[in-house]
């Protein structure tokens, strides 16, 4: 057993040899090159590392009815159809003092495991308001669009029965997500009062997961809409040690979740070549430093390499992490910032 165990974690801390010798390979002599080459790599991760479903064809079909009123916005449920039986659902803020053909950057709102939309915009007497802050309605207060979708990690064994009958076909949740995002990002550049060229996504927790990646895998392009931006909140890690580990107590060895392991990562895309698939879009990590999911040398280690990658490209201006004294939550300090100058709408308003 112990040479088993030997075995493994030797491949471990060796498989980012062969992510540095692909990533190393693309053509960084100018921001347009490396968008270009990888895009290879982009198509390899979404067919590899989460299992790629046709792109969605049918009629979104929007529903929606009228599910909150305060003095700062209306809240709407949406549900839109993605396939057959398959749909993409969610709550839509709008400000009151939107203007008659006035257009506004949207700001995506994503909970985490276990979360529904409404944790993320409830005030300080919900049960979600201690991890999410009610950062949904207080960039909704802040003047943007806002729209907090219903991600499937819900459900306890519902769930995880649904990612563990997906593997054996090369599936996994993430290959339901992205198109259920994709179609919920066509609606959103319908409607008249969205600036479709500004459309960002933030998440904590699963949300932050999410973060890197569903914004990476849809990135805007002649034929669809796509995530301008990307913001990580509690979740950013040396992934595939966090995995893996038989050191860390964190580790997901330990734990129940047992869909959280995805195919030959290792191999593949780690954290960082994730993040660098936004390029040259911006992206931040906000981290707590008492969060249990991590340590802040490991969400170091692996953001120093998208920081490195984006600064020889000449776009170091467009990332940034934010350290924070704090547990497993929003912060909103620099990532409101981040969205206010990234998504041009002042902070004023």
């Amino acid at each position: 057993l112990s040479q088993m165990v030997e075995f493994t974690q030797q491949l471990v801390r060796k498989a980012h040899r062969v992510r540095d010798s692909r990533f190393g390979m693309l053509d960084r002599s100018t921001v347009e090159s490396y968008v270009r080459t990888a895009n290879v790599e982009r198509e390899r991760i979404h067919e590899e590392l989460f299992g790629k479903l046709p792109t969605p064809t049918m009629a979104a079909n929007p529903r929606s009815r009228l599910v909150l009123e305060d003095k700062h916005m209306r809240g709407y449920e949406v549900v839109l159809d993605v396939y057959e039986n398959v749909i993409a659902a969610g709550v839509l803020l709008l400000p009151k003092d939107l203007l008659t053909g006035e257009k506004r950057p949207v700001v995506v709102c994503q909970h985490g495991l276990e979360g529904v939309p409404m944790d993320t915009i409830s005030g300080p007497e919900s049960r979600g308001y201690r991890a999410y802050k009610s950062f949904a309605a207080e960039l909704c207060r802040r003047g943007f669009v806002v729209y907090a979708p219903q991600n499937p990690y819900r459900g306890g064994d519902k769930f995880r029965t649904l990612q563990r009958k997906s593997n054996p076909l090369g599936l996994s949740l993430f290959s339901y997500i992205i198109p259920q995002h994709l179609v919920t990002l066509r609606w959103l550049s319908s409607l008249d009062h969205v600036d479709p060229e500004r459309i960002g996504f933030y998440g904590l927790s699963y949300g932050g997961k999410t973060a890197v990646r569903v914004p990476p895998m849809l990135p805007s392009t002649k034929e669809e809409p796509g995530y301008c931006l990307s913001i990580c909140s509690a979740d950013y890690n040396e992934w595939i040690a966090k995995n893996a580990s038989v050191d860390a107590k964190f580790s997901y060895i330990w734990t129940g979740e047992y869909e959280i392991f995805e195919w030959n990562m290792g191999h593949v895309a780690n954290y960082a070549e994730l993040s660098m698939l936004m390029t040259p879009r911006p992206f931040m990590v906000e981290r707590g430093h008492d969060d249990g999911v991590g340590l802040d040398e490991w969400v170091a280690w692996e953001y120093a390499k998208v920081r490195r990658h984006y600064n020889k490209l000449g776009l170091g201006d467009l990332t940034e992490i934010e350290f924070f004294d704090g547990p497993h939550t929003i912060n909103g300090q620099a990532t409101y910032r981040f969205l206010h100058h990234h998504l041009s709408w002042p902070e004023s308003r």
